[in-house]
């Protein structure tokens, strides 16, 4: 492929800034990003017209914006990173040409770990195409992109009525029947407009949110190739009222409110062990090996089996803290045995061992990662019978020398959350006591 010089130009109407970049090289154009999900299935804007201003001057209702970088390596390579708040996702495996039938360059970015993607055509400082998700049966959102633009949601800066800084009570599915109300806390910072945080469940982690407060409106979103998120909501008073999406399938209603007494069940009192309930099981790694529990091999140490997805990011927030909990102690690794029991979407047994085989070496990971059934609660509950239930993926089963669960974890409260030090702390005097140290 001939290398192409682009002269890409962004103008800020507000502002009047302008960002150039008259660099040589081959494929997208380097340096800040606007990507845009498109939950309402509405047209992507026509490139060529003038600036149309949607509301609040930049966005529509239904419109997942996020952030990313185009870094090269060299004049061909590579790679994207997309930013959530203090995340930074890097994607390094990219797939680039051009589609003769169209006479314009594609790619394909993949988020290997999830397997999902997006797909784009390329034309200078814009991108548009789709994300789609290969382990769910037809589910693609339209995706554009536009270079240079570095805001989130809009570069309008009308004053907040409040700060929201601080923790939120809040419910989820309100609309629906008192049973199915969800508990959650918002956990929020602002900056002027500027606004981050997550929502903690009693189940996991809506992770690093990032968004915007325009007067008595705000606006949150998060994308990480496995979940889209987009929050919108608006201040009443001494209390929150706002919609929460996930992707195009998924809308439910939410509302906030101040309340220093407000607590979510603690992670270790949800899911209990059934009276004269035993962990057994026997499972084959994707290279073939079994694994059976109880056996020799565990005897004399501390147990841990996670119950997870690889479709989960709080499992693989999960994943990776226990990965450097081992690392950080090097003493105990002879003395805790762990394993990921996997749950997966793809249907195909075989795929399905493969991709967990590709995940463990991507990650990092220095113990098992198994297949043990198809995604979903009651299929994990299955695997599990001892347990009351399983609510929450991941949910975390430690037991002790002798075999004896000391606990169930239920969620994971991750790295965005204000409880992740917290639990680090309280995971590591539990698992050094649990082995007597």
């Amino acid at each position: 492929m001939k290398k192409i010089t682009f002269l890409f130009i962004a103008c800020s109407l507000i502002f009047g800034a302008c960002i150039e970049a008259d660099k040589t090289y081959t494929r997208a154009a380097p340096g800040i990003w606007r990507g845009v999900l498109s939950l309402e299935h509405f047209s992507i804007p026509n490139q060529k017209k003038k600036d149309v201003v949607f509301v609040h001057d930049q966005f529509k209702p239904g419109e997942l914006p996020f952030n990313f970088e185009v870094k090269y390596i060299d004049d061909e390579r590579f790679y994207i990173e997309i930013f959530n708040g203090t995340e930074r996702i890097r994607l390094d495996s990219i797939q680039y040409g051009r589609d003769r039938t169209r006479a314009r360059d594609t790619m394909n970015v993949w988020f290997p770990e999830y397997q999902s993607y997006i797909h784009a055509e390329v034309r200078g400082g814009v991108m548009q195409g789709y994300w789609r998700v290969t382990t769910k049966e037809d589910y693609q959102i339209p995706f554009y992109a536009d270079a240079g633009k570095d805001y989130r949601f809009t570069t309008m800066n009308e004053k907040p009525e409040q700060d929201l800084s601080g923790n939120w009570a809040t419910n989820f599915g309100v609309e629906g029947k008192p049973e199915a109300i969800e508990k959650a806390v918002g956990e929020f910072k602002q900056d002027g407009n500027r606004l981050q945080g997550t929502f903690r469940t009693e189940t996991g982690d809506y992770r690093f949110l990032e968004g915007t407060v325009q007067g008595r409106r705000f606006w949150l979103s998060s994308f990480d190739g496995a979940h889209a998120f987009l929050f919108s909501g608006s201040m009443q008073n001494d209390s929150l009222q706002g919609e929460f999406r996930s992707g195009h399938k998924f809308k439910t209603l939410w509302t906030g409110w101040k309340d220093p007494n407000f607590k979510l069940g603690a992670a270790d009192s949800l899911t209990h062990i059934k009276p004269g309930g035993k962990i057994a099981f026997s499972v084959k790694t994707p290279d073939g090996r079994e694994i059976t529990f109880p056996s020799k091999a565990f005897e004399g140490k501390v147990k841990i089996f996670t119950v997870m997805g690889t479709w989960c990011p709080n499992c693989l927030d999960e994943q990776v803290f226990l990965t450097q909990f081992l690392k950080e102690n090097p003493e105990l690794a002879n003395e805790i045995s762990i394993i990921g029991f996997s749950f997966e979407r793809n249907k195909d047994i075989a795929k399905a061992n493969a991709h967990l085989a590709a995940y463990k070496k991507k990650l990092g990971i220095p113990f098992d990662i198994v297949y043990a059934g198809p995604s979903g609660s009651a299929e994990a509950a299955k695997f599990f019978p001892a347990l009351d239930k399983v609510m929450a993926f991941p949910t975390m089963i430690i037991l002790d020398k002798n075999d004896n669960v000391v606990q169930v974890h239920t969620g994971f409260d991750g790295p965005a959350t204000s409880r992740y030090e917290a639990f680090k702390s309280e995971f590591s005097d539990m698992i050094k006591k649990a082995v007597g140290r």
